[in-house]
């Protein structure tokens, strides 16, 4: 349903399938929120605002609802039970394109091939860690559920993250496995997953053939529930074009030419963090899942993932967005992958 594209099941796809909300203040989330405005607009419309389908609409793809309020101190707990801790970072050192520490290294590279309207502009994080919990999850507004949104650079200001990419909107979608910062909080296996454990491996999976639990006591840390897997043992895997996902609410295909959001596993503790920018003539068209695929194979990843993309693709380094977004500026979202500054 994104994939680098995105989806909004509520709106009228656009060409690159985006789904997103947005989130400022109560009084002008609808004015700023394309979903929510729609959904607002056509129930004003049917003078539906409050029953049958628009009542569902607006419960499902709108309003917030809060299961966890405070995650940050949730995960601490879990944390101190598992008796984990970090190791603290010295010898901390940033650059206008790279960050080093004595447990983390990033070097983040732009790269643009092709050219005129063929031209594919896009961003790869390579990153090297001691700790493969330095690999971080945040939630926006630090809740959890559904439908709660923030800005990525606000969510990776509040964890002083040194890099962040957009996550997998979880809070689109109420099944998947969710396990973040080694804390369960959905387990409705429903589709292939990626699980990043403790000891730095990273795997794509078959949610439906496991639980949380089992995963959790395996030593998973995060996982993403996504989609669809773009290279496994090293190679791109077919039919990954023709892939939807979300297919519960309308065609949430995510075919073409779009922007897009990929993890990829190296080997232990390195990571390739992937954006690719879009829907920008000259500047970048935009990339076609087995395009995303051969771009993780060819930089040398074992195993990648896609996750949400389209207007939502944003690469946060050192304070700022880094790409350029589809949409002219970043969009919020539910969740950001991070490492933060220190570790």
């Amino acid at each position: 349903m994104h994939s680098s594209d995105t989806l909004n099941p509520a709106e009228p796809p656009q060409t690159g399938q985006d789904h997103h909300s947005g989130r400022r203040s109560r009084s002008d989330r609808s004015h700023k929120h394309p979903r929510r405005r729609f959904l607002l607009g056509g129930a004003a419309v049917l003078g539906l605002a409050a029953t049958g389908t628009s009542a569902w609409a607006l419960n499902r793809f709108v309003i917030d609802h809060v299961e966890v309020g405070d995650v940050t101190s949730l995960e601490a707990k879990a944390r101190s039970a598992a008796g984990s801790s970090a190791t603290p970072a010295t010898n901390v050192t940033v650059g206008e394109s790279s960050y080093s520490s004595s447990n983390t290294s990033i070097e983040i590279q732009q790269v643009s091939t092709g050219s005129g309207s063929d031209t594919v502009t896009y961003y790869v994080a390579d990153v090297k860690l001691t700790n493969a919990t330095d690999l971080r999850s945040a939630f926006a507004n630090n809740s959890y559920g559904t439908n709660i949104v923030a800005k990525p650079t606000a969510m990776a200001s509040e964890h002083d993250a040194i890099l962040a990419i957009n996550g997998d909107y979880y809070g689109f979608r109420s099944d998947g496995i969710l396990i973040r910062n080694g804390v369960i909080y959905r387990d409705s296996g429903k589709r292939d997953g990626m699980a990043f454990y403790t000891d730095g491996r990273v795997e794509v999976y078959d949610e439906t053939t496991t639980n949380a639990q089992t995963l959790l006591d395996a030593g998973v840390w995060n996982t993403l529930s996504f989609g669809p897997a773009l290279v496994n043992n090293g190679q791109v895997l077919s039919g990954i074009d023709q892939v939807e996902v979300d297919t519960n609410v309308g065609n949430h295909s995510i075919q073409g030419k779009q922007p897009r959001t990929a993890v990829g596993w190296v080997e232990t503790n390195h990571l390739k963090l992937v954006v690719v920018d879009g829907r920008s003539e000259g500047y970048s068209r935009g990339v076609t899942m087995t395009e995303l695929a051969q771009i993780m194979a060819d930089l040398g990843c074992a195993c990648a993932y896609n996750i949400d993309g389209g207007g939502s693709s944003a690469m946060y380094f050192n304070g700022s967005i880094i790409n350029q977004p589809s949409n002219g500026g970043e969009r919020d979202t539910s969740d950001i992958l991070y490492i933060a500054n220190g570790s």
